[in-house]
């Protein structure tokens, strides 16, 4: 008998203004938190999150995000929590200040409240932290055994951030049934530990289909900073479908390839998103995807600014020997390239990133002439 599993957050709040009411829903978890947040939105929020504390009587220390989610930031950050007598911790900004807030409530044993500013990443709703070493290198997965108590995503600041941003997280979506539908083919566990269910594909494939209807209003509006229904059904996709569609549904070929990319120095000015999108590219030639699947990927990329080829991840030098890096990197042990159907090696990776190199660069051709 097949076991299948699925988890996410404990509680999801999304819309505009909410941001102005978090102390309504952190008084429920603690009365004294360490706030993780990025040091550029500090300047955006700190009176409005000040203020609403303090009317709830909620104690707080402030700590700035140094930048990469590595254990040395967790120690940093934790030992700062303890010291302070804490009980919870809220995370405030992005994807890599929000995964180390996850993994300093894993070791401190505190409730985790997250308030992402941007729409980027998914990692709000997933129960694990990517880490990195101090230099901005994949390093491992942290899996963690229980989701965020509260994800809290005000998109009026979603909209207010760069487009940018938006888009990367579209590309980061983008692998959610791509990764999902290799998983279900070759009975892969997912991030949840067992099969995927139905429910896990189904949220993975509206996530898919909401991007495809959505996406390019999206950023229309973002680029204008309001908030449309296209931009709320965007952040949702980002956020939770993706978070609990990869999470539940698996990770393949798509991540794998970012994981490898990151070895390279060049793509480290690139977001996560970004060179997701292009792992997405590389995995869909790897399953010998139809052409209309392709052009479909392809276009969307190309209309919201995301990578289709390397030389739009840094990439233009020796790339044969580099892709060759990439491809070995992705299929390590600790990676997931093994829920790809087939027996994958680093040859047929390789393979395809140099394919999915050239249809980027043709189809970039043919819409320069």
């Amino acid at each position: 008998m097949s076991v299948v599993a699925i988890q996410s957050p404990s509680k999801y709040i999304q819309g505009a203004g909410v941001y102005d009411d978090i102390a309504k829903y952190l008084s429920p978890v603690a009365n004294k938190f360490v706030i993780l947040v990025d040091p550029f939105v500090l300047p955006l929020i700190k009176d409005r999150l000040e203020h609403n504390l303090s009317s709830h009587n909620i104690s707080y220390i402030i700590v700035k995000f140094g930048g990469e989610c590595c254990q040395t930031e967790v120690k940093r950050v934790m030992q700062l929590a303890i010291e302070n007598h804490c009980l919870a911790i809220l995370g405030i900004g992005g994807g890599k200040t929000l995964d180390t807030a996850k993994a300093v409530g894993f070791y401190a044993k505190y409730p985790i409240v997250l308030s992402p500013t941007v729409a980027s990443t998914d990692a709000p709703c997933a129960a694990l932290s990517v880490l990195y070493t101090d230099d901005g290198i994949f390093d491992s997965y942290l899996f963690l055994p229980n989701n965020a108590d509260i994800v809290l995503i005000d998109t009026q600041i979603v909209a207010n951030a760069p487009s940018r941003l938006l888009a990367a997280g579209m590309g980061d979506a983008l692998a959610t049934w791509f990764e999902a539908r290799a998983c279900h083919r070759s009975g892969a566990k997912t991030m949840a530990g067992e099969l995927a269910s139905a429910t896990a594909l189904s949220l993975a494939k509206f996530c898919f289909d909401t991007l495809m209807a959505e996406g390019r209003k999206a950023m229309i509006a973002v680029q204008n900073k309001v908030v449309t229904p296209a931009v709320e059904r965007i952040v949702e996709a980002n956020t939770y479908l993706s978070g609990v569609g990869f999470e539940s549904g698996g990770l393949a070929a798509a991540h794998a390839v970012h994981n490898g990319l990151t070895t390279l120095d060049e793509t480290h000015k690139y977001l996560h998103g970004e060179k997701v999108a292009f792992g997405v590219l590389t995995q869909l030639i790897l399953e010998n995807a139809s052409n209309e699947e392709l052009e479909q990927i392809v276009s969307f990329c190309y209309d919201l600014g995301l990578p289709i080829s390397l030389s739009q991840i840094g990439v233009t030098t020796d790339i044969e020997k580099k892709m060759q890096k990439v491809a070995n990197e992705s299929c390590s042990d600790n990676d997931t390239m093994k829920n790809m159907p087939g027996n994958i090696q680093p040859k047929d990776v390789y393979a395809a990133l140099i394919a999915a190199n050239q249809y980027g660069e043709n189809y970039l051709s043919r819409k320069n002439k």
